[in-house]
């Protein structure tokens, strides 16, 4: 089995643990994704012309946290080759799961999603999280499994299915994808019913058990 078949998994576990984030996010601290930037950009855009409702600073410090995420990920990273499961990209991903720790401890704060401050860190350290999260996935490079974003999966999806005139190549895991991120949303939606930290602590315990299996499985490729 090759180590992209061994990650994509993986990958689609953590593509279900966005889903929970951003739902937690736009749903409980006023209409933020941490994970999906696509959509925060353009939430910030309206914001910034000025649509009834919309917020500017949050959105705004999502994409700064989530841009240094991606700048940290890509420094401990640092030269691993790509679709390789090295300990560093074990680290990054128990630091990524220390994020989200650190997340679900604020948004347990009573009040938090409306206080300026707790609210604003809590989405700040949940982007940094993420931006983390995508540069490790970003460095397995397992196609159409970003975790972070399902656009260009949707794309590749109809784009070459056979309806379109191709092949339908690799539609089982696009269509994973796509449905994993919407479970997760669903699911991350669903909890906000009973505490606004329990989405983001079952994110934690996704990222840790990823973070295990993948290590494990590193070593079983070494021992083969």
């Amino acid at each position: 089995m090759t180590s992209v078949r061994r990650d994509l998994p993986l990958m689609l576990a953590l593509t279900f643990s966005t889903g929970v984030i951003d739902a937690v996010g736009y749903l409980g601290f006023d209409r933020v994704f941490s994970g999906n930037m696509t959509g925060n950009v353009v939430l910030l855009g309206m914001g910034i012309a000025g649509a009834e409702g919309l917020p500017v600073v949050r959105p705004a410090l999502a994409l700064a946290g989530f841009l240094l995420g991606a700048v940290l990920g890509g420094r401990i990273l640092g030269k691993t080759p790509k679709n390789v499961w090295a300990p560093r990209t074990t680290l990054l991903l128990l630091l990524v799961a220390a994020g989200l720790l650190g997340s679900a401890v604020l948004a347990g704060i009573p009040g938090s999603p409306t206080h300026a401050i707790l609210g604003s860190s809590t989405t700040t350290l949940l982007a940094v999280a993420m931006g983390m999260q995508a540069a490790a996935a970003r460095r397995l490079a397992v196609a159409d499994v970003t975790t972070v974003v399902v656009t260009s999966t949707i794309v590749g999806l109809a784009a070459d299915s056979r309806l379109a005139g191709g092949k339908g190549e690799a539609w089982g895991r696009r269509l994973l994808a796509i449905v994993l991120i919407v479970l997760g949303a669903l699911v991350g939606a669903l909890t906000l019913s009973v505490s606004f930290w329990l989405g983001i602590a079952l994110t934690v315990a996704i990222t840790l058990t990823v973070a295990i299996l993948g290590h494990r499985s590193r070593d079983a490729r070494g021992a083969a």
